[in-house]
């Protein structure tokens, strides 16, 4: 079983990050401080509301699309009944991305 390599990781954080971005500028929400792998994504700490999330889903489903060459569902039941969500921070949906890619290419 092979698992994707720390760059690829890192290669997530930074399409997640890249989006958050994009996001943030294009509704004029100014982020506090350098986005990381600690940025909220949701919840009271966070700057995106529930339709920013969905938004910030969709861009990151094409761009693993394009980068991976791979068409993953980030919202599905999974990832809701999930006792810690995959969407509470950046790192945290890089992990579940992560699990998501080695999953389908081990399959």
């Amino acid at each position: 079983m092979t698992t994707l390599s720390a760059a690829n990781r890192d290669t997530i954080v930074a399409l997640i990050i890249s989006s958050l971005r994009d996001l943030y500028e294009q509704n004029g929400i100014e982020a506090d401080g350098d986005l990381s792998e600690d940025t909220c994504l949701i919840g009271r700490r966070a700057a995106l509301d529930s339709l920013g999330l969905v938004t910030l889903i969709v861009d990151l489903e094409q761009k693993i699309e394009e980068t991976f060459d791979s068409a993953l569902t980030l919202a599905n039941e999974r990832a809701m009944s999930q006792k810690h969500s995959p969407f509470l921070t950046v790192g945290s949906l890089a992990t579940y991305i992560c699990t998501l890619l080695d999953e389908q290419r081990n399959a």
